[in-house]
């Protein structure tokens, strides 16, 4: 795909979702893309190779949160993967201060490459477990935003977001079709977690791709104890 269709299929694509693209940073897209699909080779980032489907699943489906971080100013991205959504968030809004963790380091490893090509300010890149970080006095509930994308359910992942986020913050949780059970059942983790669901967006992209935001607004602080270690929260969830 040439630089000039990706930017036309970008920025179209963007447009549809009310998100506005700085077109100074096209080309950091354009070559985060390329070198995502290129490192797959070696390892494995990404089940989505096909170009149009990559901006459509990665860089499109991340700025959907776009709206409900525009006023923030520092963000945790947890469970990043290959950089999504923190990474696309990070070029399109590039005077924000994002923190990006994950438990794999060799994926780490291929952001800090491509991204140390694009000079940016304010990126944190570490390998850890959320669990450990939250709690680190230097990073627990010191963030205006935690996001994580489809990562573990819902009473699970708002163990390892809600630590981190200071009071009147959000956690985002970018969830599927399937996410109303989820949060039924997570209801006492979010009140105990001190947590309160705040909005739910639903946005398609292309009219067929379901992207539920669920924004979780902190209303008290946190209770030390969480985040639990050694993989409670997944196995033994608040209920």
């Amino acid at each position: 795909m040439s630089k000039e269709e990706f930017e036309k299929i970008l920025i179209e694509l963007a447009n549809s979702i009310d998100v506005k693209i700085n077109e100074e940073t096209i080309y950091m897209f354009y070559q985060y893309m390329k070198e995502i699909i290129e490192w797959n080779d070696k390892v494995n980032l990404t089940a989505i190779t096909d170009e149009k489907m990559f901006i459509v699943k990665h860089f499109i489906d991340s700025l959907t949160v776009s709206k409900e971080i525009e006023d923030k100013n520092t963000i945790i991205d947890i469970g990043t993967g290959a950089g999504f959504p923190g990474i696309p968030l990070k070029i399109n809004f590039p005077e924000k201060k994002i923190t990006l963790i994950d438990a794999v380091n060799k994926k780490l490893n291929v952001i800090r490459d491509i991204t140390s090509k694009f000079n940016m300010d304010k990126l944190e890149i570490i390998h850890t477990r959320a669990e450990d970080l939250a709690n680190n006095d230097k990073y627990r509930e010191k963030y205006d935003v935690a996001i994580t994308r489809a990562v573990s359910n819902l009473s699970t992942i708002v163990e390892y977001m809600l630590p981190f986020v200071k009071k009147d913050g959000i956690a985002i949780c970018m969830k599927g079709p399937s996410f109303k059970e989820e949060l039924e059942e997570s209801k006492k983790a979010i009140e105990v977690l001190g947590g309160k669901v705040e909005n739910i967006k639903t946005i398609f992209i292309e009219n067929e791709i379901e992207r539920n935001i669920i924004v979780i607004k902190k209303i008290k602080a946190t209770p030390k104890q969480f985040p639990r270690g050694k993989g409670k929260p997944q196995k033994e969830p608040i209920k």
